[in-house]
């Protein structure tokens, strides 16, 4: 069974920046394509990023396109999320998810990813 823990949230002012991390453990992360998804108080569940099992591919959703940057070092199993320039509207739970295939045809696609971490808090101040 696969298992995602993420860290790296936390309380921080706009402008600022965080990293998340991910680690996955009990499967074989180097053919994962990874992902991470958030989602705020009152609001439905949004793609945020992924990035192919390589890492030779990744997607943004437009909302953090040019401020956040997926990455991923298949050498220690974890993904990160690297977010700079955080606006109050940054501010969700932020879940990393895996899927067990190479291909990822619909990054954007919450039920193409099997499996989820508990998430971790991201608060940006104004």
């Amino acid at each position: 069974q696969v298992q995602l823990v993420e860290s790296g949230g936390g309380l921080v002012q706009a402008g600022g920046s965080l990293r998340l991390s991910c680690a996955a453990s009990g499967g074989t992360f180097s053919s994962y394509c990874m992902g991470w998804f958030r989602q705020a108080p009152g609001k439905e569940r949004e793609f945020v990023a992924a990035i192919s099992w390589s890492g030779g591919s990744t997607y943004y959703a437009d909302s953090v396109k040019g401020r956040f940057t997926i990455s991923r070092d298949n050498a220690k199993d974890t993904v990160y999320l690297q977010m700079n320039s955080l606006k109050p509207e940054d501010t969700a739970v932020y879940y990393c998810v895996a899927r067990a295939h190479r291909v990822l045809r619909r990054p954007n696609i919450p039920s193409e990813y099997e499996y989820w971490g508990q998430g971790t808090q991201v608060i940006v101040s104004s």
